[in-house]
């Protein structure tokens, strides 16, 4: 096996990165696009995707440790970072409407199926005097 100098193992990882980032980037616009124009998306799906790759960036960057940075490399990630905090927060807003939705279907439901059997008379048999 050959051992990569610092300067090659700098660029594969380098290569590494932007690629994996590319990818990053692709799934994100992808979601955010998909939940602006209300369109249907697997979620569970997309979610699984960033993590493999956000897992794959984190070992791609591990191979960086005593290569210098590149300047544009750290503002590309600088700038992704942005990128995922404003899909964090479009999620965060989806999930919360998700659950308002969800309960006031709930609610709608309970006040539906309440017939009045079990009403404050329940305690004399259910006669009303």
């Amino acid at each position: 096996m050959i051992a990569l100098g610092t300067s090659e193992r700098g660029l594969a990882a380098h290569n590494s990165i932007d690629r994996t980032m590319q990818r990053i980037e692709m799934l994100v616009e992808r979601e955010m696009d998909a939940l602006a124009s209300r369109a249907s998306i697997d979620l569970r799906e997309s979610n699984n995707g960033k993590s493999q790759a956000l897992l794959e960036l984190g070992l791609a960057a591990r191979s960086l440790e005593g290569v210098p940075l590149d300047p544009e490399l750290v503002h590309r990630l600088k700038a992704l970072r942005g990128k995922l905090e404003a899909n964090r927060a479009v999620l965060r807003r989806h999930l919360e409407a998700v659950r308002e939705i969800a309960s006031v279907v709930a609610d709608t439901i309970k006040d539906r199926e309440w017939d009045g059997t079990y009403s404050q008379h329940a305690g004399s048999g259910g006669a009303q005097r």
